[in-house]
């Protein structure tokens, strides 16, 4: 496999390089448009990087009005807002959500074309603002790839939007402003990590600069699992920074697959939190990969510290499955969808929009609608 590989923008890792933003958004203007979250409040984020922005003489614009369940269409208000304040770059700042709907703002503001034609596959062209990615989750599979999920409102389906080349000038990713987590879904948060990473590693486009990366960010998320397990020391932050950056990188080399893709169409169309809906899939389509991919399979229970000396391939592969299913139980973490109270016959179209996502037709077996529904009624 050959590898191809261009990165857009510029990216900054440590703590405290939120610091950097004004430096970064002064080359394109004065003004800025700052799509985030009203959660990012809670911990003065928000008001921390207002006060970066404004020391380096930027004038910020706050669009905070994402709602938990919110669709592409949202990214029309902050689009207008920016043309109306006339600012000259967006940043994302927030998780998954609010990445995807700055990313769509600063592609249509310019043009003012409906989200609609967006979410129907019109290419944007090439005027646009240059979006600013600071994420506050470490769990972006999308963050260096070309395309990235949009939640359309019409139906609640998932749709691959193609950014164009150029669009995100800079990823800050900043330890320090990781989102607060607390019980389950804190540990789900590395079980979602995981299986994205475990699917990445597995696919068709693998190579050996995407397995370096992914192997290193298995080995990370295994330590975050075991570190709630067994409150053994473990930087949760830094390792969870770290290993998100990895995911991102390897993702964006290789690709996700259809465990990922149901994840992000569960999360779109029902509210239950995307990191849950990983973690309920991930033993089901980990036990896919051990027919598919078996040798890879083997390759990360030995990452995970399995026992694996002396063990066939086949039976090393199985030993990932276990240690994922023993960590989740011991965990207390979802195992059931049944469990938040969703119907199976209204999986069908979820089933269908995830297999539809272009990515998924790198996943390492041949995924049909039908397969795509069997995983969600076993995980039922």
């Amino acid at each position: 496999m050959d590898i191809s590989l261009q990165l857009d923008p510029e990216i900054i890792i440590g703590v405290d390089t939120v610091n950097r933003a004004g430096t970064i958004c002064g080359q394109f203007g004065s003004r800025v448009l700052m799509v985030t979250e009203q959660v990012l409040y809670e911990k003065r984020s928000i008001e921390r990087l207002s006060s970066v922005l404004e020391d380096a003489g930027i004038e910020t614009i706050i669009f905070d009005e994402i709602p938990a369940q919110a669709t592409a269409d949202v990214a029309e208000a902050a689009a207008m807002l920016a043309q109306g304040a006339r600012c000259s770059a967006i940043i994302g700042f927030g998780g998954l959500k609010t990445q995807s709907i700055a990313r769509i703002a600063a592609m249509i503001v310019k043009t003012r074309m409906p989200v609609f034609e967006l979410l129907d596959g019109t290419n944007p062209g090439t005027d646009f603002l240059p979006y600013v990615a600071i994420p506050t989750t470490g769990r972006d599979p999308f963050l260096f790839s070309r395309f990235f999920i949009a939640v359309d409102p019409r139906d609640r389906s998932v749709k691959l939007i193609k950014a164009p080349v150029g669009l995100c000038v800079s990823a800050i990713v900043d330890g320090g402003l990781s989102e607060s987590l607390s019980g389950k879904f804190a540990s789900t948060t590395a079980f979602d990590g995981f299986c994205v990473s475990a699917e990445a590693y597995c696919s068709t486009k693998a190579s050996f600069l995407s397995d370096a990366l992914l192997e290193q960010a298995i080995v990370l998320y295994t330590q975050m699992m075991d570190s709630y397990m067994d409150n053994k020391l473990f930087d949760i932050v830094g390792g969870a920074t770290n290993a998100g950056l990895l995911t991102a990188l390897g993702s964006a080399i290789s690709s996700p697959g259809i465990g990922t893709a149901l994840a992000f169409a569960l999360n779109g169309r029902f509210p239950v939190a995307k990191s849950w809906c990983s973690t309920i899939l991930l033993p089901y389509i980990l036990e896919r990969l051990v027919t598919a991919r078996p040798e890879k399979l083997a390759k990360i229970a030995t990452l995970m510290g399995e026992p694996t000396m002396g063990a066939t391939v086949s039976e090393s592969a199985n030993m990932a499955v276990d240690s994922i299913r023993r960590r989740m139980g011991i965990l207390k973490v979802p195992a059931r969808f049944k469990d938040y109270n969703l119907s199976l016959d209204r999986l069908v179209p979820t089933a269908e929009a995830a297999r539809n996502l272009e990515f998924v037709a790198f996943s390492p077996w041949t995924v049909s609608a039908e397969d795509a529904y069997d995983l969600l009624k076993q995980a039922f």
